[in-house]
C-alpha cells in the first residue's frame, strides 16, 4: 500500500513537473512571437523597436507563468484592479528578494496600474506603481496629488482618452483633454508623461485604427501647443488584439496579456 501511495505521488510530481515545463515553453513561444511582430511591424513602418515598452498583463496568471516573463526579461507588469495588484506585487516582491538573494544581477520589476482606479484606492497603489495609465478627472488627478505629497512621492501618470466615444468606456472625451491635462500640469506632486487610450473590442481595424490616429492627433497637438512639458514622450494603446495597428500608429507602450497567458 505504502509503495502504491508513494509511486503515486512521483507520477504526480512528474506530472506537474512536466505541465510547468510545457507551460514555461508556450510562453517563450508566445512572447518570441510577440516580439518579431513588434519588430517586423516596426521595420515595415519605419520605427525602432526600442522606442516600444512591452507591460505584461499578469491578470489571471500564475504566479510561475509571471516568473518565467520575468526570467525572460520583461519586468514592466501591468494590473487592471486593485486588490489583484496588491496581492500580486506581494507575491512577486518576495519571489524575487529569494532569487536576488542568490544572483549577481538583481531583478527590478516596474508596476503598471493599468486599470480603471477609484480615489478611495489611490493610497493603496501609490507605493506599489511606477506608471498609472487611466487619469481621466480633476478630482481623481488631485487624489494622487494629495496622497503622494504625504507620502513624498511623485507618480509619473497617463491621461486616459475615450477616443472611441464609447459611454460604457472610461477616459476624458477628446475635446476636454487638453483642458484637463492643463489642470493637471499645475499639480506639483505628480508627473504627466503622456495618453492612454483603448480602443473597441472589433474585428474591424478601420475603427481600431481611428482610435488610435485620434489619440496620436492629440498627443502631437498638447506637445506642439506646448500644454504638456518635455517629459509628455508615452501614448499607451494597444492590447493583444490590436497591438500591430497601435505600432503603426506610434504607439510606445503596448499593454498585453492575454497573447502570453491564454490558451
Amino acid at each position: 500500500m505504502q509503495i502504491d501511495i508513494f509511486e503515486s505521488a512521483l507520477a504526480l510530481a512528474k506530472y506537474q513537473i512536466y505541465s510547468l515545463i510545457f507551460i514555461m515553453n508556450k510562453i517563450a513561444e508566445k512572447i518570441k512571437r510577440i516580439r518579431d511582430t513588434i519588430n517586423s511591424t516596426c521595420a515595415r513602418v519605419g520605427r525602432n523597436p526600442d522606442e516600444i515598452k512591452l507591460v505584461v498583463v499578469t491578470k489571471s496568471a500564475t504566479i510561475e507563468a509571471i516568473r518565467e516573463v520575468i526570467r525572460l526579461g520583461l519586468t514592466d507588469l501591468g494590473e487592471n484592479q486593485v486588490g489583484q495588484l496588491k496581492k500580486v506585487s506581494a507575491q512577486i516582491a518576495e519571489l524575487i528578494k529569494r532569487e536576488n538573494n542568490n544572483s549577481a544581477s538583481p531583478i527590478k520589476v516596474r508596476w503598471h496600474m493599468v486599470g480603471h482606479l477609484q480615489r478611495n484606492k489611490v493610497q493603496q497603489v501609490l507605493p506599489i506603481v511606477s506608471l498609472i495609465h487611466s487619469v481621466d478627472t480633476l478630482r481623481l488627478a488631485e487624489e494622487i496629488n494629495s496622497s503622494a505629497g504625504k507620502l513624498n512621492l511623485c507618480p509619473e501618470i497617463l491621461l486616459q482618452v475615450n477616443t472611441s466615444n464609447e459611454p460604457q468606456k472610461y477616459g476624458v472625451p477628446v475635446g476636454a483633454a487638453i483642458h484637463l491635462a492643463e489642470q493637471i500640469e499645475t499639480l506639483p506632486n505628480l508627473k504627466l508623461i503622456g495618453l492612454m487610450t483603448v480602443a473597441p473590442l472589433t474585428h474591424n481595424k478601420d475603427v481600431v485604427r481611428a482610435c488610435f490616429v485620434r489619440a496620436r492627433e492629440l498627443f502631437i497637438e498638447m506637445r506642439g501647443e506646448k500644454v504638456v512639458g518635455s517629459q509628455f514622450t508615452e501614448l499607451s494603446m494597444g492590447m493583444s488584439s490590436d497591438y500591430q495597428v497601435a505600432i503603426e500608429e506610434g504607439a510606445t507602450i503596448l499593454r498585453i496579456g492575454s497573447a502570453i497567458f491564454a490558451g
